[in-house]
């Protein structure tokens, strides 16, 4: 049931990427506007897009995860900081938070790794 419930919450955590990432793609010249709205560089949007592609897949299968997730929590807090800070705004504070929250459980992944359903899990030998 742990590895279960791992897995899921691998697979939560990481969709709200994965979506971003894919709606980045379709509408590249607002989302590079936006950025560079915030003093951004626009060209920054497809690392930005690589990482939010590439990361939480790593997340997901369990390969590197930890580094994946330690990666992911400095992306949430620099998003959080960079593009959420305008507190007269629900909407934005509401970002803030979300974004302070995934780096959360991003860290606990880091502290904590993942359960036997990743592809980095050792394998247990059995001397006979």
């Amino acid at each position: 049931m742990n590895n279960a419930l791992d897995l899921i919450g691998r697979v939560l955590i990481s969709s709200l990427f994965l979506v971003s990432a894919y709606n980045k793609i379709f509408s590249l010249g607002g989302s590079m506007d936006w950025m560079e709205g915030f003093g951004v560089p626009g060209f920054l949007i497809y690392p930005a897009i690589a990482l939010e592609i590439i990361l939480p897949i790593f997340v997901i299968v369990g390969y590197r995860a930890r580094v994946s997730a330690g990666l992911l929590a400095i992306f949430c807090l620099a998003t959080a900081f960079i593009f959420h800070l305008d507190f007269s705004n629900q909407l934005q504070i509401i970002s803030f938070l979300k974004n302070i929250g995934l780096a959360g459980g991003f860290l606990f992944i880091v502290v904590n790794g993942t359960k036997d359903w990743s592809v980095d899990k050792e394998k247990k030998y059995v001397r006979l």
